[in-house]
């Protein structure tokens, strides 16, 4: 029983470290496009704007999906390992908070640390997200109290 528990930390450090990676350092999916571009250090403060933008002006499906719904799984591994992990993030006000607050602190560091888009929508996407992981996780732990489990 002690292993399930050290593998369900691991995960947890292991998904927050890939989390980091993606959103501060690996390569700009986002508009700025670096230094370079033609953003560079930008920020959007108008809720939906961005979310609207994209819905209505990409010319294929795939902008939407990639970045909108990349937005939201992004953060739906928190919602689910968090109150797997600990007891007391085992209510939706916690996971609502450490999603709004941990996606605004990747925000912020966004913008004063890289060259990316700083999004207001980026912040209720990936809160959106980790409600629906912690969801997922109500779920799976009410099928799991329910299981009835045969010793032979």
């Amino acid at each position: 029983m002690r292993h399930q528990k050290w593998l369900k930390l691991f995960l947890l450090v292991s998904y927050l470290a890939a989390l980091f990676y993606v959103t501060l350092l690996a390569w700009n999916y986002g508009a700025s496009l670096g230094p370079a571009g033609p953003g560079g250090r930008n920020y959007n403060l108008i809720p939906f704007r961005s979310i609207y933008r994209i819905a209505v002006f990409s010319p294929t499906i795939n902008d939407p999906l990639r970045i909108l719904v990349g937005n939201v799984i992004l953060f739906m591994p928190l919602g689910f390992l968090l109150p797997t992990v600990w007891k007391k993030a085992r209510r939706f006000s916690f996971i609502l908070l450490a999603g709004f607050l941990l996606s605004l602190l990747i925000e912020v560091s966004q913008f004063l640390f890289t060259h990316r888009v700083a999004n207001v929508d980026d912040v209720i996407l990936n809160t959106l997200g980790a409600m629906i992981g912690y969801l997922i996780f109500s779920c799976v732990f009410w099928l799991k109290k329910r299981i009835v489990y045969i010793h032979t």
